[in-house]
């Protein structure tokens, strides 16, 4: 069920979300079947960008960071949500375990883990947070901004198991991205303490180009389902391996589909009379943060970057060396808040949204990533009880437009679950 939001945000007429609208049952069905035949993520949050004629996702996170930044009134669903996909998990569960990324700098970052924390305990489960930081020894308590306080304790394992102290988990909730790669302590544990995400989710191992793969599968279904183009929700994509922008290789090959993409969007502008210059965004096939990423209207840009440019592209967060780019289709923003851009982010515990924010940057147009420095969150609010769209008001009022973009994030997070089911190393086991 996807809740009312509001926003003061207004907004194109879109035909797709007419359509959307028109199909609410047939789609709700279709999402019903499939989530009989694939597992939900945990949680994740999806980033979309609605440019006013196309409405689609351009990152899927399977460790969401901004609980905080969800509007209070949400936590009625958020807990209601949590209890599906912790019964589901194990429903005799008692004992979770939380482990947040090792940075104990961003206070912000830590209201998100005391956040999520409080949505688990809602449901019952005796909560503790256990910190991967090499050398920590003892326990550690941390004051927040919200006055609050988190107690992180060093997670030590015990044959097959991991605990902190004499707390023996039933289950791991990871909510660390694992850039810096599959940490010994966690590999091969007991089947009965259940990972969640698998390791196999975490940024050392896992590719966009796999998720937007099978979100385009899906894309096309869903498009036949409800009778749209489906590049109206699908953004194109390209990949280009073996790049190495310190040593300048690979710059042919980055060139080469940077321009075969851009002529693809040419296309489509062409086709639906769309007067915008097309673009993409040229970014780390594995990684988050922000990083790695860059805007791009033609192949000549990546043949003439300078060192900066370079150095900023060759690394992401803990210093994972980037040699898989992705060109991903670039989607306009037409979205502000107080005139500045403004995207949505939508979140997500098992295959319900829970809420969501918009981000905001004061700094960037409307064809430029926002995830970056100086970017702040606006939340979402439910305009009213009830968790349906109406189809009595307009396409675009904040209602439909809301519920549109639930749809689209639980498209994505459908596309997660695939992902997560084909890149697995043991297909057997449930994908959380």
């Amino acid at each position: 069920m996807v809740p009312h939001l509001t926003t003061a945000l207004t907004g194109p007429l879109l035909d797709l979300e007419k359509q959307v609208l028109a199909s609410m049952p047939r789609i709700e069905q279709w999402f019903r079947r499939q989530w009989l035949e694939h597992s939900a993520p945990f949680y994740s949050s999806v980033d979309l960008r609605n440019s006013g004629f196309k409405l689609a996702p351009v990152d899927t996170n399977l460790f969401p960071g901004g609980f905080n930044n969800l509007n209070p009134a949400f936590m009625p669903l958020a807990v209601q949500a949590a209890q599906v996909a912790v019964e589901k998990m194990c429903a005799t569960a008692r004992r979770l375990l939380l482990i947040p990324e090792n940075h104990t700098r961003n206070l912000f970052y830590l209201q998100n883990v005391a956040s999520l924390a409080a949505i688990l305990q809602h449901t019952g489960l005796e909560v503790r947070i256990g910190s991967l930081i090499p050398d920590l020894k003892e326990p550690l308590k941390i004051d927040l901004p919200s006055g609050d306080s988190l107690l992180l304790e060093p997670v030590v394992r015990e044959g097959r198991r991991v605990k902190v102290g004499d707390f023996d988990p039933c289950a791991v909730l990871l909510n660390n991205d694992l850039s810096a790669g599959q940490p010994e302590i966690l590999k091969d544990l007991d089947p009965a303490q259940t990972l969640m995400p698998p390791l196999h989710a975490g940024w050392s191992t896992r590719l966009k180009s796999n998720h937007f793969r099978a979100y385009a599968r899906l894309a096309q279904e869903f498009a036949e389902l409800i009778g749209i183009d489906p590049w109206l929700i699908d953004p194109y994509f390209a990949t280009c391996g073996e790049v190495d922008f310190f040593a300048r290789q690979g710059e042919e090959c980055l060139a080469y589909h940077v321009g075969a993409v851009l002529s693809h969007i040419e296309a489509k502008y062409k086709e639906y009379g769309i007067d915008k210059e097309p673009f993409v965004i040229v970014k780390a096939d594995a990684g988050t943060y922000g990083m790695g990423i860059m805007t791009v209207k033609s192949a000549d840009e990546v043949r003439e970057l300078n060192r900066k440019e370079r150095k900023k592209m060759a690394v992401v967060k803990e210093g994972l060396s980037v040699s898989n780019v992705l060109v991903q289709e670039g989607v306009y923003t037409f979205e502000t808040i107080n005139e500045a851009v403004a995207e949505p982010v939508i979140y997500m515990i098992d295959h319900f949204v829970v809420g969501g924010f918009y981000r905001v940057h004061t700094g960037r147009g409307a064809d430029e990533n926002l995830n970056a420095a100086g970017m702040h969150f606006v939340p979402l609010a439910f305009e009213e009880p009830c968790s349906l769209p109406d189809e009595t008001d307009r396409p675009d009022a904040p209602v439909n437009r809301f519920y549109t973009y639930g749809v689209l994030g639980r498209l994505a997070a459908l596309a997660a679950a695939i992902e997560l089911e084909e890149t697995a190393p043991n297909p057997r086991l449930p994908q959380y």
